[in-house]
């Protein structure tokens, strides 16, 4: 259940992310505020990893540094670096609560048969009725309604959903890495650094001139440390108890506080049919971290890369 709850609890940190570029400066870009988000807390979340995993690695032992390691965390890093402006596209053309919903409530699906195509195990049943309770909650939630939209953009949409591939693709590739025997802390570490290091690219093809002002420096520091620092360090500590596929469909507790968020601080009304989404997607969640209570499978990935 700790797993459980440190999942949840990123998770919850992730939803305030659509709030927080929302009531961030009106000149901030979806590449931009990613650029910001990803130099500050990749950053972070690359000292306190790091330094956190070579203690762990000291006491514990570690496995050996190879080309596979190295590729996956990497990929780890390309992967969180895509998501950011595909995320923010999403919740910039929808709406925070929609763009939200639909980036989440597509990564359990592509976790799920990203873990199903390298381990060949299906997953646990309880995952499948979860994670159907959960999307039923979320295509109600996207398309049921929104009072203020007439329907989902398409540019928008399809930028949630590269989005919801990504977190699917980086979460397959941390289990992985656990499954290896790399302690959880190295992984994250890992992650921002690489993250970071693409950030840092882009910073001379963007304009980041209002992360000099009040308003864009506080959104800035919220979104690097609070919704990248701590929230992937939460994540994948959680992650090294649960399977890629089941965390996934933990972090729908993000497009749930997304949507509460949005219509509590930005004035996003939903529509009935949306709010019976809500509480779909909420029992889907309380069901899987009711099932998520029995031990994860600890057979290592069947396909080595």
């Amino acid at each position: 259940m700790p797993a459980v709850l440190a999942v949840v609890f990123a998770a919850m940190l992730f939803g305030t992310t659509g709030t927080a570029q929302a009531l961030g400066p009106a000149e901030t870009t979806p590449l931009g505020v990613g650029t910001m988000r990803l130099l500050i807390g990749g950053t972070a979340l690359a000292v306190v990893g790091l330094s956190a995993g070579l203690r762990a690695r000291r006491r514990a032992g570690a496995p050996r540094w190879n080309a596979r390691a190295l590729g996956l965390m990497a990929l780890t890093g390309v992967s969180l670096a895509v998501y950011q402006p595909l995320f923010f596209l999403g919740t910039e053309r929808n709406g925070v609560a929609v763009g939200t919903v639909v980036a989440l409530g597509s990564a359990p699906v592509i976790a799920g048969l990203l873990e199903w195509a390298l381990t060949r195990r299906l997953p646990r049943a309880t995952w499948i009725v979860a994670t159907a309770l959960a999307l039923a909650g979320v295509v109600v939630l996207a398309f049921g309604g929104d009072a203020g939209q007439a329907g989902a953009d398409p540019i928008g949409f399809a930028g949630s959903i590269g989005a919801g591939a990504s977190f699917a693709v980086f979460a397959n590739a941390q289990r992985r890495l656990m499954d290896g025997g790399w302690d959880p802390f190295t992984v994250a570490g890992a992650m921002g650094a690489g993250s970071a290091i693409v950030a840092a690219a882009v910073v001379p093809f963007v304009d980041l001139r209002w992360a000099a002002t009040p308003s864009g420096l506080t959104m800035s520091m919220w979104l690097g440390l609070a919704t990248i620092a701590l929230a992937y360090t939460l994540f994948t500590w959680g992650l090294q108890g649960l399977t890629a596929s089941t965390a996934a469909t933990l972090t729908l507790a993000e497009p749930l506080t997304a949507a509460i968020l949005g219509i509590a601080l930005l004035g996003e009304r939903l529509s009935p049919a949306a709010i019976a989404g809500l509480v779909v997607l909420g029992i889907g969640l309380v069901v899987l971290a009711w099932g998520s209570r029995a031990p994860r499978d600890p057979r290592p990935f069947a396909v080595e890369g």
